[in-house]
């Protein structure tokens, strides 16, 4: 591993994927001024290949486009001895996928994060261009592990590595399916053209495993699992409470148009069931993951950041 990446030292690799390998690294400014991010970097083997920069660089700039407390941040794209990269924010606690597999947080807290989920895809749903046309963009891969709960209980969405836009340049092809099959939206197995409503179902799937521990349609095999998607029948869902079904229902309706309109009616939905109980807000979700990772060493250095899986 370089030690320095132009202006940033580089601290240590945190992850790798198809496109891009991420990493720890300073900031460093004025008077001893010295911030952690997270640097997003073009692989080696994708230095100088035409189609992969283009796509690193059109992920760069649409994040850069994206300004919401429950959306990582970028903040910088650059290049230096001979590579692209990405500067995102350094988000100081663990993904939900992480947090998931060490216990549930109760139906509370679920809510809580499926509404600030349902508050970045509005965001992200409504993102215009410079001349106030909509963009289009549905993120693909609203996942657990795209999911970063901070040590404050701050919720944020990452990943946009494979968020499509209808203005971007071979954006919008059908008959390809990218992000984790198990969350994906019977029209993503497909392969069809997806709008907003498949965010919002592999939301619902999100929503499912944190209430139960289990996400709705697993099968035994990937191929199992997406023909139980494309039937998207939830059953009788028994192990959640009688007042959320109907919401995750909405949610997992096999049909886009039967799902809620927008990710703004998702959050009108989610409010009163969430006042119908306890309060549970940023401080219950930090105690939740602080318990859930313990005081082991993995917890006290468990990093979430945003990983590349495409």
């Amino acid at each position: 591993m370089p030690r320095q990446l132009g202006p940033y030292r580089l601290v240590r690799r945190l992850g790798a994927g198809g496109m891009a390998e991420v990493f720890l690294a300073l900031a460093f400014g004025a008077s001893g001024f010295e911030k952690r991010v997270v640097l997003k970097v073009l692989r080696p083997e994708h230095q100088g290949n035409p189609t992969y920069e283009r796509m690193f660089l059109e992920e760069g700039r649409l994040g850069a486009r994206l300004s919401h407390r429950n959306l990582v941040g970028v903040h910088d794209l650059g290049f230096a001895d001979g590579a692209y990269y990405v500067r995102l924010d350094y988000v100081e606690g663990a993904d939900l996928a992480t947090l998931l597999a060490r216990g549930l947080p109760g139906s509370p807290l679920a809510l809580f994060v499926a509404e600030e989920l349902a508050l970045a895809l509005a965001a992200v749903h409504g993102l215009e261009d410079e001349s106030g046309r909509p963009l289009g963009l549905v993120h693909r891969d609203v996942t657990p592990s795209n999911v970063l709960v901070s040590r404050l209980g701050e919720v944020k969405l990452a990943d946009f590595g494979i968020a499509k836009a209808t203005l971007l340049r071979d954006q919008t092809r059908s008959g390809v399916r990218k992000g984790t099959y198990a969350y994906m939206s019977p029209e993503q197995v497909r392969g069809g053209v997806l709008g907003p409503a498949s965010d919002l179902f592999s939301l619902g799937t999100t929503l499912h495993e944190l209430l139960t521990g289990r996400r709705p349609f697993d099968g035994e095999t990937p191929f199992e699992t997406m023909e139980r998607i494309r039937e998207a029948d939830v059953g009788p869902l028994p192990d959640v409470d009688e007042d959320l079904r109907p919401l995750l229902r909405a949610c997992l309706a096999r049909r886009p148009e039967d799902r809620p309109g927008s990710a703004e009616a998702l959050c009108r939905m989610l409010s009163p069931l969430r006042r119908a109980r306890p309060d549970a807000g940023p401080a219950e979700l930090a105690r939740w993951a602080r318990d859930a990772l313990g005081a082991t060493r993995e917890g006290a250095r468990a990093e979430a950041t945003v990983l590349e899986d495409t």
